[in-house]
């Protein structure tokens, strides 16, 4: 019987509930100061020996620790089978891509495909949140106006704030509150797709995603889930309500996934879709070579 491909993340708050039965969990790769060097040697080996790949996800907010140690534990197991894939979510949107390669690992895709899979689908993940301050946002690359700047510091206001796919930032209506709190300014862009939302509160006492967005965006279902505890300091403030939006069902993601072209990575020989193998991070096509140097002498 065949073993799925490893899906693997940093901390277990990333990891959420399968959508069936048929879905495995997530391997959970520990960070240096729950697990030494020799442990986590043990623990990836175990990984390898089991799955005989594994994928990780490496988003840019880990501490840099952690991304050291997943880079040297590979280098040490000499290895080409360990995937560390660069993927810039916030930390929700990074779970629910973690599920979608999860979902699809039981699938009948290669290892190659599956790691080269995640970029294309987090294109599809819809991803922001609810804050009440955006003070501190600018690292978000979603860009802050002054007056965004000055209305933080108001103790009613809320904004709703996209990061992903296309930056957004609305601040809304506070003088009208209802049971569900503020009411819509502009609400974000949803996707012109079939999707599930999942939510996760932080310190903000709100159902304006559940009660306008949800609607709003016409998904078919609403999780909730406990807030990422990376999430406040990715999106700057505690006052938060994260939310992700993706496609649910496998067999879309399949026919999603199933419809790229497949190619073989012309360094370690992979199957890849699209332009950079996720095992060897090797482009699919070699870069021009150098413009040889000119030995032409200038005339005086």
């Amino acid at each position: 019987m065949r073993v799925p491909t490893a899906i693997a993340v940093t901390s277990a708050d990333l990891v959420l509930p399968a959508p069936d039965r048929h879905t495995p969990g997530a391997a959970l790769l520990h960070p240096p100061e729950q697990l030494d060097l020799e442990a986590a040697l043990a623990e990836t080996g175990a990984l390898l020996e089991r799955h005989g790949h594994l994928v990780a996800l490496v988003p840019p907010w880990l501490p840099r620790s952690t991304v050291q140690r997943l880079h040297t534990v590979r280098a040490i197991l000499e290895t080409d089978r360990i995937a560390l894939l660069g993927i810039d979510l916030p930390p929700l949107g990074t779970a629910l891509l973690a599920r979608q390669l999860r979902q699809l690992s039981v699938c009948d895709f290669s290892p190659g495909i599956i790691a080269s899979a995640a970029r294309l689908l987090s294109h599809y993940i819809y991803a922001g949140a609810l804050l009440g301050s955006v003070a501190k946002l600018d690292r978000v690359r979603v860009p802050v106006g002054l007056g965004a700047h000055a209305r933080s510091w108001s103790p009613s206001a809320q904004f709703a704030v996209m990061a992903h796919p296309k930056p957004h930032l609305a601040k809304l209506s506070g003088g009208s509150q209802g049971a569900h709190g503020p009411r819509s300014g502009v609400l974000p862009a949803g996707p012109e797709f079939a999707t599930h939302l999942t939510f996760a509160r932080g310190q903000l006492t709100s159902d304006w995603v559940t009660a306008e967005l949800a609607p709003a965006w016409q998904v078919q279902g609403v999780l909730e889930n406990p807030l990422p505890a990376s999430s406040p300091g990715w999106w700057g403030t505690p006052k938060l309500v994260e939310f992700a939006a993706g496609i649910p069902d496998l067999s879309v993601l399949y026919q999603l996934v199933a419809s790229v072209r497949r190619e073989e990575c012309r360094w370690c020989g992979l199957e890849l879709i699209g332009d950079r193998c996720g095992f060897c991070a090797a482009p699919l096509t070699a870069p021009p070579p150098p413009a040889p140097a000119s030995t032409a002498r200038s005339r005086p």
